[in-house]
């Protein structure tokens, strides 16, 4: 059989590579028209106000549930394995250390990925395909100002504090299924926790919760910006922000964690060590 030339590997891997890079400096181009209007100033508050409440109130129940669930398993899956070791009294220390550094942030940022991600794009879209974005600018106003700047903000300010709900509430159901089902004494759970969790891991989940947000926010709403024509074209976006967003977290998530593990060999014992002595 004869191969055709859209069959052909080369041109679909070279088509790939560049709608790769197309989609990807149409990202920057939209992140830096977005930094140039937020320098304009703050959005007004009857502006803010209710994307904060749409972002951040409405999230809170399903962050608890993925926050409570998350711990609960933790405690489930390493509980075996610490016994088999004599060292289930430790089960605190890792799913401490696990949920403020590493799958509290992701979890948290994916979820919030689907919820918030996914109707930012969708509500975007929309007003793209019902020509309300041209409306604004007809009138004198710059949409990315009124539309995306308001949530990058709030994705940026709330998805740190969901996600320390996250923790929280993780830690807590894991210690509550560990205590009151694995038999794990309250009190050796907790001080495991607070001996190997330090500052630092806390700062570092922290650290990815902000960026993830970032990421979020400018992915979806971009992909809402540029949304294709109809119903359809709604959908598409609607999907591609989330898994584009979901993408993102998991690239950031890896880099980060490098460039956060390697900070942390260099600098944090360093500092420490000049807290302890009064230098700070």
């Amino acid at each position: 059989m004869t191969t055709t030339v859209a069959e052909n590997p080369i041109n679909l891997l070279g088509r790939g590579i560049r709608n790769f890079f197309c989609g990807f400096g149409g990202l920057v181009v939209f992140m830096t028209r977005m930094l140039v209007s937020l320098r304009r100033g703050l959005p007004r508050r009857h502006v803010l106000v209710p994307i904060l409440y749409e972002i951040g109130v409405r999230s809170v129940p399903v962050v608890l549930v993925t926050g409570a669930f998350i711990g609960m398993v933790l405690a489930v899956q390493t509980y075996t394995q610490f016994k088999m070791m004599h060292m289930e009294s430790r089960l605190g220390a890792i799913i401490t250390m696990t949920l403020v550094s590493e799958l509290g942030p992701v979890l948290a940022a994916t979820m919030l990925a689907g919820r918030v991600g996914s109707a930012m794009a969708a509500e975007l879209g929309t007003m793209r395909v019902t020509e309300q974005v041209h409306a604004i600018s007809a009138l004198g106003a710059d949409p990315v100002s009124y539309l995306v700047v308001p949530r990058f903000i709030a994705c940026v300010a709330l998805i740190p504090m969901l996600t320390a709900i996250a923790d929280a509430v993780g830690i807590l159901s894991g210690w509550l299924f560990s205590w009151h089902v694995l038999g794990i004494n309250p009190h050796q759970y907790w001080m495991y926790a607070v001996q190997f969790v330090t500052g630092w891991d806390v700062m570092a989940g922290l650290i990815k919760s902000v960026l993830f947000g970032c990421s979020i926010a400018i992915v979806a709403c971009q992909q809402g910006f540029h949304c294709g024509a109809g119903a359809e074209g709604v959908g598409r976006a609607a999907t591609q922000a989330f898994v584009f967003s979901f993408i993102a977290i998991l690239g950031m998530d890896f880099l980060l964690t490098v460039v956060l593990n390697t900070t942390y060999y260099l600098i944090w014992p360093q500092a420490v060590s000049l807290a302890i002595a009064g230098v700070w």
